[in-house]
């Protein structure tokens, strides 16, 4: 269907609530119902969903709805099972075991996903960080590295990575991507060390004092729930879910139509909430249905009002300057403020038009050279808004329920842009970009964002830390 750039107003409309909606002193406190985040989010899908099924593009629209149900149905799960682990006891909130914390997520993050990892880290965050007033830039820097840049060395990491494995590049392909994805993330676990050393010396003595003497050793209660993790990580690479085309075409056998993958989240979810121990979720977690109804009724309008971008995004695709670097610019700028798995499949399908070798994926492939660039801007720049990638707003709202004043939609998009940015453009520089003069400017970027970071930490130290 053939859509002018008009269109894309629904979806620019939604953004701008999301960014502008909380900060308005008329708004404010209305935003904070989830039922007026329903209200605005199908304000903007619905006309644009009426209007795609009444000029005979309906199929669009159910895909859309049926991507999004896929969507919820794996976080529901995830944030079900996780609420149902506590990390008891209690380490010292220091800098140094902080991003020991990021490190460890950073890495489990390709391997159970980061909407796994990032829900299951993130309550024993910020139950070890609960005696610190300077908490916001840990959650930030959970969405920066454990919900989104360290997925990237499995297809089971994050979604665009797994559309790739099923549109044929094969399991093992992305462990090729291991020296970006050590860069970035190296580069960002250092930056987080200097401003949480720095954040840790302006904490109060009796915060600290009271960090320090409520120590006891960690043990994990609710260890079932890892069965239910395991259940759902299975699903995700080996259980098949409804087969819309096979419908669509009037071949589908039965179990084709049955959204196997999608009830065997719901059975996990529900194993976990009815099985698992409840004074670990209501006491411990204190587990609330907010955050997740938070994030379906914003995705709802958000997926309804992406159609006509995606649209107008193939569209003028055959315009652009399609290079290894641009494929990377514009795969992940738009994966920042369009959700990044269906924008990884549409730069994956305007990159098999292309030619180069060699060729990556179910024929005819694509370039592999193009492949690299879509993956890592689908992946990492997901980072840079809150609704880039489904845990994104997932943590956030997390964070928000357990008391932490989480920067608006503008407010995290300075941090991304002060932080993120420049290492994702020093990364850039080096692995993508030819030639050695651009080698050389993003080892130079790289090593001031590192100085600085090192600069940073040795100039703010908190006599506590003297011991460690």
């Amino acid at each position: 269907m053939v859509v002018e750039w008009w269109s894309v107003l629904p979806f620019v409309i939604l953004l701008l609530s999301i960014a502008v909606l909380p900060l308005l002193p008329a708004t404010e406190h209305a935003w904070e119902k989830n039922s007026v985040k329903l209200l605005v989010a199908l304000a903007c899908g619905i006309p644009v969903a009426l209007w795609f099924v009444i000029a005979g593009h309906g199929g669009e629209v159910v895909h859309a709805l049926f991507e999004y149900v896929q969507f919820i149905m794996l976080l529901l799960a995830l944030f079900v099972v996780s609420g149902g682990i506590f990390l008891a006891g209690d380490i010292r909130a220091t800098p140094r075991n902080n991003t020991i914390f990021l490190a460890i997520g950073g890495v489990i993050a390709s391997f159970i996903g980061t909407t796994g990892a990032a829900m299951l880290l993130i309550r024993p965050l910020l139950n070890t960080n609960k005696e610190r007033a300077h908490r916001v830039h840990t959650v930030v820097f959970t969405i920066f590295i454990v919900a989104n840049c360290g997925g990237l060395l499995t297809p089971l990491g994050d979604p665009p990575l797994f559309l790739g494995f099923l549109r044929g590049v094969p399991f093992e392909w992305t462990f090729r991507l291991w020296v970006e994805w050590l860069f970035v993330n190296a580069l960002l676990l250092l930056t987080y060390y200097a401003l949480d050393r720095r954040a840790y010396a302006r904490e109060t003595d009796e915060a600290i004092a009271f960090d320090e003497t409520d120590v006891t050793p960690l043990r994990i209660r609710g260890e079932m729930n890892f069965v239910f993790f395991a259940v759902i990580i299975a699903a995700v690479a080996f259980v098949p879910s409804l087969d819309l085309h096979a419908i669509e075409t009037g071949h589908a056998t039965l179990a084709q139509m049955v959204p196997w993958r999608e009830l065997v989240f719901l059975a996990a979810a529900l194993g976990s909430y009815l099985l698992g121990d409840r004074e670990v979720r209501f006491s411990l977690n204190q587990f609330t249905w907010a955050p997740i109804l938070e994030v379906a009724a914003l995705f709802i309008g958000i997926f309804l009002a992406m159609i006509p971008a995606l649209n107008f995004l193939g569209q003028v695709a055959p315009q652009l300057p399609l290079n290894e670097v641009t494929f990377f610019v514009f795969s992940g700028g738009l994966s920042a403020f369009l959700d990044n798995a269906p924008t990884y499949a549409t730069f994956f399908e305007m990159a098999s038009q292309l030619p180069g070798e060699p060729r990556i994926g179910m024929a005819p492939g694509v370039p592999e050279a193009y492949l690299v660039a879509i993956s890592l801007g689908s992946v990492l720049c997901g980072a840079i808004t809150y609704i880039g990638n489904g845990p994104n707003f997932m943590t956030k709202a997390v964070a928000d329920s357990a008391g932490v004043a989480m920067p608006s939609f503008g407010g995290y998009l300075r941090w991304s842009l002060m932080y993120l940015v420049p290492i994702l453009i020093a990364m850039v520089a080096v692995f993508i970009a030819d030639g050695i003069v651009w080698t050389i400017l993003g080892l130079l970027l790289a090593g001031g964002i590192g100085a600085r970071a090192v600069r940073l930490a040795r100039s703010n130290v908190h006599p506590s830390e003297m011991d460690d």
